[in-house]
């Protein structure tokens, strides 16, 4: 194990903040996974640690040895320096910096009978991070996010999935390139659009489908609405024509488990 870093302005501690910039994260390709369930979550998942940045004043050698990580891996801190490292309120006394995978389409496994979330044009880690959440929670086959706006490494999205961004299959790629990849693979695409008549609850998504979300400034591009099977509304009873993007996702995908009977 490592010497207790107490300094804010040894090197690993200003290595670990530069990771807060998304070009940082870009061009080391590794990103920051704060709280125990988190990391646990991206263990499972494959992801490989780098380092476990811990403090021992908030978290009990019990809880770290769980982890099952080489001691050449855990790097004790002063809580001075983990309230500086630290970017949510509530982390356990556990910060990790973990290396990034791919996400490419041709990488996602199929079953017989899949059901995809896709999201185009996404910009706010929030809304991201809620929907990767909604669709663990749903178990959706996997999750494309086209053209993104923001990345899927960003502290916020992981915040706010609550660490399910390691729980799914996810991929990043342009809307052409999905659309192609969704019809070579008999996969009905099914598009949430203001204009159109036909209501979510009125769709059959019995069969492989694809239900993609846009944004709530712009909805989505014209490419999907001229490539959907079939364009489908949620009907809005009070004054305003749009819900969030995460609500909406969650009601039309649990709509489709639903018609699936939940399996």
């Amino acid at each position: 194990m490592h010497f207790k870093i107490t300094s804010t302005q040894n090197p690993k501690v200003k290595s670990l903040l530069a990771l807060e910039k998304p070009r940082e994260r870009r061009k080391q390709q590794l990103f920051i996974i704060e709280g125990k369930k988190e990391i646990g979550l991206a263990l499972e998942a494959g992801y490989r640690i780098g380092n476990l940045f811990f403090c021992d004043e908030i978290v009990t050698q019990a809880e770290l040895q769980e982890l099952q990580l080489e001691d050449k891996l855990l790097i004790p801190v002063s809580k001075d320096v983990f309230d500086k490292i630290a970017i949510r309120e509530s982390t356990g006394g556990l910060l990790a910096v973990a290396e990034q995978k791919t996400h490419r389409l041709e990488d996602i496994k199929l079953k017989s009978n899949p059901l995809i979330l896709i999201l185009e044009g996404v910009e706010k880690p929030g809304n991201l991070g809620a929907v990767l959440r909604t669709a663990d929670a749903a178990n959706v086959d996997a999750i494309i996010i086209c053209d993104p706006q923001t990345d899927f490494y960003n502290p916020n999205v992981i915040r706010s999935s609550v660490g399910c961004v390691f729980t799914k299959q996810i991929a990043a790629a342009s809307s052409e390139e999905t659309i192609d990849w969704l019809k070579k693979n008999n996969i009905s695409i099914f598009c949430t659009y203001l204009k159109a008549s036909k209501s979510y609850h009125q769709t059959d998504f019995t069969k492989a489908s694809a239900i993609v979300m846009g944004t709530e400034a712009t909805g989505l591009s014209d490419i999907w609405v001229k490539n959907s099977f079939a364009n489908i509304i949620i009907p809005m009873l009070g004054k305003i024509d749009s819900m969030n993007v995460s609500n909406a996702t969650a009601v039309v995908v649990y709509e489709a488990m639903r018609q699936r009977d939940f399996k």
